[in-house]
Formats: C-alpha cells, structure tokens, sequence
C-alpha cells in the first residue's frame, strides 16, 4: 500500500502530465494555425499565377477533414464565391462511384468480374482481332479491355448547353453492334484483352451499363440508394437536370493568355466522368472508401468489397506487358498515380480539373477542385506542385503530432 507521500507525488505526476499534454496539444495547434495561414497566402499566389478562376479542397487525417476551403470565383462575373459546398463535375473521378456500383451489384449476386460481359449485353462487345477472347468487367476495371476512345468519336459526343440527348445505350450500341454508325474495328486495340493497359473511358462507360442491364435500374438512381443516401450527400447527382443549377459552378478555359467561359455540357458515356458534386460532399465519399466502405454510421460496400476494389491487380507473374511494376498498378475502378505512391483517382475535363487521392497507407489524403483548365505546364506547376502538395504537405504535418501524442 502506497504512503499519503507517494500519493500525493503519483497524483502531481499525473497533474504535470496533463497539463504538458494540453500544452503540447494548444502548441500543434497553435502551429497548424500558423500553416493553414501558409496555405492561404500559397494558393491564392498559385491561383494568381495560373489564372484559375476558382478553387476548393480538403485534407484528410486518419480519415477525418483537418482542413477545408475555397477560394475565388464558381461565377466570376457575378462575384459568386467557389467554397467547399460549390458543385461542378467531377470528371473521371467518377469511375470511382461507377466501380461502388459494381461492387454492389456484386455483393447483390447479380454479376460477376470474371465472367464474359456478353452474359450481361444486347448487343455483342467483341474484339475483331481476337473475336474468340472474352472481355471481363475485371479489364473494363483495369483499363485493360483492349476497348479504346477513338478520336474523335468520342469528344464529339460531348453535348454543349445541357444533359446529352443521346442516351447511354444508343451511344454504347451505335459503338460496339456491327451495325452501328460508329462502329469501327478501330474501337479495338490489337492486344488481347488482360495484356495490354490502355485508358478508356468507354469501357467504364459500358461497365456502367451493364449495371443498369443486371440491377435494371438507371445507374443514377442506382447510386442514388446506395451511394448519395446513405452518405447524405445530398447536393450530388450526375446530370445538369438533377442539380441546383445555383450551386453549380461556371466552367472556364485558360490555356492560353485569355480567359474563356465554357458552356456546361453532359455526355452520354455519362459513367466515365458525370458526377457532379462538392468538395464537401466528396470527402465523405472518400473517407468511406479509405475506411472499408463505412463512413460515421454509413456502410455502402462490405469491408471485403472495398478491399477487392483496392486491391492492386497486376503482380509480376500476371500483368498487362506495357505496365512497370515500380511505376504503375491498378484496382478495380481505382488508380494509383505518383508513381505508385498514392491512391484514388484524378479527373480532366474542359474547364475541370479534379484530383482525390490518398498515400497508400491511407493516412493522408487531399481533394482538390478547380473550375478551370490550364495547359500543361501550368497545371502541373501550379495545380499539382504548387497546391496539391502544399496541401498534402499540410496533411503530412497535421499527421506527426497526432502519431506523438497516441
């Protein structure tokens, strides 16, 4: 038994303790102040220097937003403010909720990833060059179909001024049927399907579909119940007529020295790229599927659903010929990019730039949206190096004296 002596010193002890934990917590604080401080100053100069109309973004750590903002303009010339709840279209970020989707179907039994994707089809999706190979939603999901974007089919389909009047399946039909007005064997590539990586938004675009055949329910409905629901994510859908058309921002170019305001469009491969959302709305997306598919309360894919869509696909003894193992891998609807050394997606589109990605141990993570286009050098030194890693930087900080005191 301790003597009133040795008691008292324990509960000094503790008493000290704390106070240099709160100090120390008051102090982070007080630091991480000071660096969002940073942030502001950062990327309102990168903004200036690339002649980006509008910006927000997120950071998240440990699956939870540390930081999140807006700058500028979503309509410059009514001076409407582009916060974290300002909606635009989230361009290929939107293979992600396509790949959720799938998943769920999945888990509903009403399809397979191996299984050959005529099972699921009115119309026969065959590669002429190789017309005895089966073409799986595992290689729609990898960019490995050997389905290609041909040019310039596929931005002539994008539909200026609105929601496209071309429906999904008529686009996917005229496509692929034999008989269709843009069906060429130049929609294939001349690899089999499985051994040769090639970006394609028409393939996601299909595997979308064959969500809508297999659960016969529009795929914007579909996500609706399973997604946008359950995440109360309200504000979000995937087509200009589904949208507060006051929340959604105005879309612009800056490629070159002029500043030009694009029309907002639809397009009927509208799986690949149509999810119009916020930054707000997307970090609970994103945090649900760094947290095996739960977000608060919130489940939209089993634990083990998630972890086979994150899973990366390509191993040395199988994977596509033209993918460096060092460089590159895949998940299912799911990229890496920097190297390899983060996960998530990114999108491009006329007057978006989009990016949601996480480091592989899913411990920091960043959104970024933009509403304007910029050529290359200025996206990548303004966008991505001068913002986005700023922001992850942040992130990184944020994360060092949370691991301390645990």
């Amino acid at each position: 038994m301790k003597s009133t002596k040795e008691l008292r010193i324990l509960i000094l002890s503790c008493i000290s303790l704390m106070y240099v934990n709160l100090a120390n917590g008051q102090e982070n604080n007080y630091v991480q102040k000071l660096r969002a401080n940073d942030l502001d100053s950062i990327i309102q100069e990168n903004m200036n220097q690339a002649g980006m109309v509008g910006i927000a973004g997120a950071v998240i750590v440990n699956k939870k937003v540390v930081w999140m903002k807006g700058y500028g303009y979503a309509d410059k010339e009514k001076k409407i403010p582009f916060t974290p709840n300002t909606v635009m279209n989230i361009a290929s970020i939107t293979k992600t909720f396509t790949g959720v989707c799938v998943m769920k179907a999945l888990e509903e039994g009403k399809l397979s990833l191996d299984q050959d994707i005529n099972t699921y089809l009115p119309f026969k999706v065959i590669n002429p060059n190789f017309p005895k190979e089966k073409i799986t939603l595992r290689n729609l999901g990898t960019h490995t179909s050997g389905i290609t974007d041909r040019e310039p089919i596929y931005s002539n389909a994008y539909h200026y001024g609105g929601d496209s009047p071309v429906s999904l399946e008529d686009f996917l039909t005229s496509y692929f049927d034999q008989k269709g007005k843009y069906y060429s064997q130049e929609n294939f590539l001349k690899q089999k399907p499985g051994t040769y990586w090639e970006y394609s938004n028409i393939a996601t675009a299909l595997a979308g579909y064959i969500v809508e055949r297999v659960t016969r329910t529009p795929l914007n409905e579909y996500s609706k119940k399973n997604i946008f629901k359950p995440l109360h994510m309200n504000h979000s859908g995937w087509f200009l007529s589904e949208i507060d058309s006051a929340a959604h921002s105005k879309q612009y170019d800056k490629q070159s020295d002029t500043l030009k305001q694009i029309p907002l469009y639809g397009l009927p491969t509208y799986p690949d790229g149509g999810v119009r959302t916020s930054v707000s709305e997307l970090s609970k997306f994103f945090i649900a599927m760094l947290n095996n598919g739960k977000y608060k309360n919130d489940r939209i894919l089993k634990k083990s659903s998630v972890e086979m869509m994150e899973i990366f696909q390509f191993t040395e003894n199988s994977k596509p010929e033209n993918i460096n193992l060092l460089t590159k891998n895949a998940g299912l609807f799911w990229a890496t990019k920097d190297g390899g050394k983060k996960i998530g997606y990114g999108g491009t589109d006329p007057g978006v730039k989009t990016e949601m990605l996480s480091d592989l141990s899913k411990e920091v993570s960043v959104i970024l949206f933009t509403n304007t286009s910029l050529n290359m050098k200025d996206l990548l030194k303004y966008y991505f190096k001068g913002i986005f890693d700023e922001l992850f930087k942040y992130g990184c900080s944020v994360k060092a004296p949370q691991k301390k005191l645990n």
